[in-house]
Formats: C-alpha cells, structure tokens, sequence
C-alpha cells in the first residue's frame, strides 16, 4: 500500500531559504495516524490532523529534497531546462533514488520513499515497507509521466496548485485509494485512452 503521493519544488526558490521545499501537491492514503497523538487517548481535532498530517509530509518533502541535491551535486550534470513539449526528454533525464524512513520519522512505521527529481519538480510516493519497488517505481515513473504530458507543468507559470482536481483524477485511475495496480499491456492502454479522454475535456 502506498501511504502518500507527493510533488514538491527541489531547486532552490526565492522564497525559501536553501534547502527548504515547498509542498505543491500531497494526497495521504490509508488509515489516519494522528487520530491519537502520540499514542495519547486524546483524540485530534479536524485541524490538528491536518496540521499534523502537513508536518508529515513536509519531513518526507525535506528528506526528498536533501537526497536530490546530493544525487545532483554527486553526478556533477548541470541542470537541463527543457520546454513545454519536450516532457519525454525531461523525463529521461530525470533523476531518481530511494530514501529509507525509520520508525517514528515521520510515519508509525518504517517506510521506503521513492523519488524521482524533473527538473525544479520531485515526484515521491510513500510506500508501506513490504511493498513491490519495483512495481511502485513503474507506478511513480506512469504518475509522473503523465503528470508532465497532461498537466504540463514544466512551463513557465505552471501552477500546480490550480491542477490539483486533475492530478485526483490521474490518483484515482493509477493509484486508487493508494493500490499499486499490475497492469497488462491492454489495461494499460485501455487506462491511458481513460486518462486522455479525461485531460482533454
């Protein structure tokens, strides 16, 4: 099961001190672990969950980001900037990783984050520590690429925020309710015309 899907910005911004990201897109899967804090019989208010639940995934976003930059600063690449329409050229340059969460850091368990850096973009899903990676890096790799075709959001102006119905919709065909899904090569291609069909309204 995967816990959560993330975008979130890995190049530095003028809004953010270095090293910070900023959270963009987020959707958490499964049961809600902060109904109780802390294993305290208090139970959470609306807000409360939701500010934790934000917290959360900012750690995840922080420790994206730190693998990034060491990725990128190891490779020694400099950044390619591609244009609207050059999406599958990103997309093979991409970089990509794996980053091992412990118990506790932020989630009640330990979970394996994968990741994929595009450009100023990072791509990320939580999974639970027994999942298929591999499957989950086909489903990250299928999520990201249609992010970037679809929602074009390597663009100048590009506002993820304001995408954030559509990027549901992807969720909800490639990962429903955070399953990774085994797909042949005729569901796969029965979901991409689903995809299409709905992006092109």
């Amino acid at each position: 099961m995967v816990r959560c899907f993330i975008i979130h910005t890995v190049c530095p911004i003028n809004a953010l001190a270095p090293g910070e990201s900023r959270v963009l897109y987020s959707r958490v899967f499964g049961p809600d672990e902060a109904v109780f804090h802390g294993g305290q019989q208090r139970q959470l208010t609306p807000q409360e969950r939701r500010l934790l639940s934000a917290e959360k995934v900012s750690v995840v976003a922080r420790q994206v980001h730190s693998a990034v930059s060491m990725c990128r600063d190891a490779s020694g690449r400099p950044l390619m900037e591609t244009l609207p329409g050059e999406e599958t050229l990103a997309l093979q340059d991409a970089d990509s990783g794996v980053v091992r969460l412990r118990s506790g850091d932020p989630f009640s368990e330990e979970t394996s984050v994968l990741w994929m850096a595009v450009q100023s973009l990072g791509f990320v899903l939580v999974c639970e520590p027994h999942e298929n990676l591999l499957l989950a890096e086909g489903t990250l790799r299928n999520l990201t690429r249609q992010c970037l075709e679809h929602l074009h959001m390597l663009g100048q102006g590009s506002e993820v925020l304001l995408k954030s119905n559509r990027i549901d919709v992807l969720l909800s065909r490639l990962l429903p309710h955070g399953q990774l899904l085994f797909l042949n090569h005729r569901f796969a291609q029965s979901l991409e015309k689903d995809v299409a069909a709905y992006m092109n309204k």
